[in-house]
Parts: structure tokens; sequence; C-alpha cells
């Protein structure tokens, strides 16, 4: 399936099959890294940019999933400033009662008892880079090579970043991560 989809990439009329194939998968992403309510708004405009480069596209840097998570990520980059508010927001407040949003997620995956205001505070202690490697490995549960393709980046600096990313995670929350 991925041979027929990297040609869909270079085919306008069959770029559909692309968006058909990743959007949903892209719109959960973008909506765990930021508010739901924005998350339909970038994943379309993920598939907009990718559409118009569609020529630059060279499946042997790492295929068509690694490239939308790659471009999905730069654009989340530049909303960090809110993403990062939001962290620091919760850190001090916590979650509105009955709130289900991506935080909680989070939470339900590290630890039951780890808060959301102290994986917030530690989502926001941690580097951009850092902070996109560990959110792409689990919550686009990319591969190392994956991440590296949509980051742009050697696996070295991949694994490098999360191991950093998860001592900072492990020091801040007090669990293994």
């Amino acid at each position: 399936m991925t041979l027929s989809l990297d040609g869909a990439v270079a085919d306008p009329e069959r770029f559909a099959t692309v968006f058909d194939a990743h959007y949903e998968e892209i719109r959960r992403y973008v909506g765990r890294r930021l508010d739901l309510d924005i998350a339909e708004d970038l994943a379309a405009e993920t598939f907009l940019i990718a559409f118009r480069r569609r020529g630059s596209f060279d499946a042997a840097k790492g295929g068509i999933r690694p490239w939308l998570y790659g471009i999905a990520t730069n654009l989340i980059g530049k909303h960090r400033r809110a993403e990062l508010r939001r962290y620091r927001a919760l850190a001090r407040s916590g979650p509105s009662p009955g709130d289900d949003g991506h935080e909680q997620r989070v939470v339900d995956r590290i630890a039951a008892g780890v808060t959301v205001q102290k994986l917030s505070a530690a989502l926001a202690g941690l580097s951009r880079g850092e902070r996109d490697v560990v959110l792409l490995v689990a919550y686009g549960e990319l591969t190392y090579d994956e991440v590296a393709a949509a980051l742009g980046v050697a696996n070295g600096t991949v694994a490098s970043r999360l191991s950093r990313a998860r001592n900072k995670l492990r020091d801040a929350l007090g669990v293994e991560v």
C-alpha cells in the first residue's frame, strides 16, 4: 500500500488517497498536541501544504507518514507558545472538572497516580526538540526512523533527545517513563 500511496503523492489526481489514508491520524495527533477545535484546521493545512509541496516528496527519506507528521509538527511549532502557555496554566491550576482533553489521556497512559499538573509542568520543562520527539513517539506512535524523517534530524539525535526527555520526565514525575 505504501508504494502505491508514494506514487499518489506526485499525482494531483490521486492525492486524495493520501488524504483519505492519513487525515484522521494527523488530526488526532494535532488534537493531542493542541486544542481539539484547532485540530481539523491544522490537519487540513497539513494536507494543503503537502499537496503544494508534493513535487519535493522523496519516499527514500522516510515515506509519506513521517513526511506528513513533519509538516504537522512544523505547523504545531507555529502554535507552540499557546501550547506552552497551556501546559504552564494546567501546571498551576489543573484541568477543569470533567476535562477529557489530551492531558488526561497522557496522564492515564503514564501512570494513574500522576497528576495533570505535574505532567503539564514536566512537558513544559522540556526543550522544543525533546517535546516534539516525546509527543511524536507517544501520540503519533512513530518509530525512531520515522521521527528522524519527520523532524529532519539524525536517528542519533532522536535517541539522545528521547533519552534526555525521559530522564527529565522521570525526575519531574517520579515515575519510570
